[in-house]
């Protein structure tokens, strides 16, 4: 059965991928390319800058594949493979919950480990470290961002599973509507205590010797020795665009592996009709 279970799940988290890779080529893969394009002027501009302070320019690496792969192959391959790792975590999700929620029938029960997916390895964790375009993030802070955001899954997720857990414990006393309410409140406030604790992006070490103390990485205008910007800084309207885009690109993905699965898992679920025995 959990075989059977997997196997589903790869095939609708591939086509959870498919749909979001439409919907992100379409919506998202235009600001990414308009963040490109603010890094390239961006560096001109900083090369023009240290010509003036005599001072050697930088060489651009050459990018190893070019723009319309990127835009099409790489990140279609991307979130497809992506979208199936997620079904396959998904259905073993899906079938270790089987028998442990009540009376929640197989349909629904699909739609909601598809929203605390959505919830766990997305939208808790966006919230304290949205998604951000090409140009925005330094180099040097790759590594402490990939374990914060890491971090930030990994508690997201335990703790859905604990307000899980804890409102079946409290339904007999307060009932599902006030258990599931309090049980809610409760990995809220767990949850805002740890996005309190865990450090903004714009306070790590490497930010804050270099740039000073602010509370994001997007990149600031670019100032010369006057003091005189020469390039804005990151535009917010392209910075909230592909934020907002991010967020439906997931939904689009979760909400379909929810959807398709659940007729599956309720095909599996269903009992087999009995067969009586042809007597002579």
């Amino acid at each position: 059965m959990e075989r059977r279970f997997i196997l589903r799940g790869l095939l609708v988290g591939a086509i959870g991928g498919v749909l979001a890779f439409v919907f992100a080529r379409i919506f998202a893969e235009p600001q990414i390319q308009a963040a490109i394009d603010y890094e390239s002027g961006r560096d001109a501009a900083q090369a023009v800058l240290d010509r003036a302070a005599g001072l050697p320019a930088e060489a651009a690496d050459p990018d190893l594949f070019s723009r319309t792969i990127q835009a099409n192959v790489g990140i279609g391959a991307g979130i497809i493979l992506f979208g199936a790792a997620m079904g396959a975590l998904y259905a073993v999700a899906y079938a270790l919950a089987c028998g442990r929620t009540g009376d929640v029938g197989p349909r629904s029960l699909a739609l909601l480990v598809a929203l605390g997916g959505f919830l766990g390895f997305y939208l808790l964790p966006f919230l304290k470290y949205p998604a951000n375009p090409p140009s925005v993030g330094h180099p040097e802070t790759i590594r402490d961002r990939s374990g914060l955001y890491l971090v930030m899954v990994l508690v997201s997720i335990v703790f859905l599973v604990l307000a899980v857990w804890l409102g079946q414990r409290l339904s007999a006393r307060f009932g599902t509507w006030n258990a599931t309410l309090l049980a809610g409140l409760a990995c809220a406030v767990a949850l805002g205590i740890v996005m309190l604790v865990l450090p903004q992006l714009g306070h790590l070490h490497a930010n804050v010797e270099e740039y000073g103390r602010h509370s994001t990485e997007t990149p600031l205008p670019l100032r010369n020795a006057q003091g005189q910007i020469v390039y804005p800084g990151f535009p917010a309207d392209l910075l909230f665009k592909f934020r907002l885009y991010s967020v439906g690109a997931q939904a689009i993905m979760w909400g379909a592996i929810g959807l398709c699965f659940a007729p599956l898992a309720e095909r599996l679920l269903a009992p087999k009709p009995a067969q009586v025995p042809v007597t002579v």
